[in-house]
């Protein structure tokens, strides 16, 4: 995405995370009960010192249907969003598009739709993307996940996103009146250059719809988030699904949020909860004044990987 513009000015604002549960095989149930979970969110419900409306929540990772590569194929949606156009919510053929569009304009909140599995009409190819609407309900960014989840750790987990997706190739943000967030989902919290693009990018936030499960998630979910958060100085969350132990994947949960100092907020355990934290700019500020890495780069020595996208 181009950074011809400069990033907004960085203002306190309030954030929900929904670590969302009750994810089953049927589509509509599941959009219900979201946009439920969503409506509980914009009232203030849920825990945290932060009390009252936010002003941007966020769901999981694949919130619309079971986590799995045989069940992206099934439940994958065609958007047909193309960067720098408006795009016409109430012809689009995704219904949970249509539903987290209607939820943001209800609310009158942003809305980080966590991700869904999408059909591209015009090569039929799959894509695990995140989409973001506007609090007058306006589909403004996605974000197709670009490092697919291709593991095999021998005895423990074996799982192959490649079997039936795409992966993106692109980096995404979008605008706020109080921040530029980077998107990312999951997986791709493992390579630094993604986060680091989005931070060189202007991004004072970035948030990762996740599903880590119960393998990696004990040994790497925080970890991963605190260093990215303090790799760039940015305050970093990532949206998890509760567990559900009779579901055939089963996700680590733990939401959580972490600012620029690598200091952790708020976190959940791993059932359905939603996450109220207040996000600061003077965390953001005093970082990178004390510890002032951004001005102290040797791209002399090694090169600056926000460069020629």
């Amino acid at each position: 995405m181009s950074t011809a513009l400069p990033a907004p000015e960085f203002k306190p604002f309030n954030l929900a995370l929904i670590q969302l549960g009750q994810i089953t095989a049927d589509k509509s149930a599941n959009l219900k009960h979201a946009r439920s979970m969503i409506q509980k969110a914009a009232s203030g419900e849920g825990i945290g010192e932060v009390k009252g409306k936010p002003d941007i929540i966020v769901l999981p990772e694949c919130f619309n249907s079971p986590y799995g590569h045989v069940h992206f194929p099934v439940y994958a949606e065609t958007i047909g969003f193309k960067h720098g156009q408006a795009y016409d919510v109430q012809s689009s053929v995704s219904e949970s598009v249509k539903m987290l569009s209607e939820a943001a304009k209800e609310a009158g909140v942003w809305l980080l739709g966590g991700s869904i599995p999408e059909r591209d009409a015009s090569d039929d190819k799959l894509y695990n993307t995140a989409t973001v609407y506007s609090p007058q309900g306006e589909l403004v960014a996605i974000h197709r996940k670009v490092h697919l989840f291709d593991i095999d750790i021998p005895g423990k987990i074996k799982f192959k996103e490649s079997e039936t997706l795409t992966g993106g190739s692109t980096t995404s943000f979008f605008d706020t009146e109080f921040a530029r967030i980077g998107l990312g989902i999951c997986y791709d919290v493992r390579f630094p250059e993604l986060a680091a693009i989005s931070a060189r990018q202007g991004c004072q936030v970035l948030i990762y719809p996740g599903a880590f499960n119960t393998t990696t998630g004990p040994l790497h979910w925080e970890l991963l988030q605190r260093a990215r958060a303090v790799d760039n100085q940015v305050y970093f969350s990532m949206c998890s699904p509760a567990r559900d132990l009779t579901a055939k994947y089963h996700a680590w949960g733990h939401t959580l949020v972490m600012d620029p100092m690598g200091v952790k907020l708020i976190e959940a355990e791993d059932g359905e909860y939603i996450l109220h934290v207040h996000i600061d700019p003077k965390a953001f500020h005093e970082a990178r004044a004390g510890i002032p890495v951004t001005t102290q780069r040797r791209f002399d020595v090694y090169p600056d990987v926000s460069k020629g996208l």
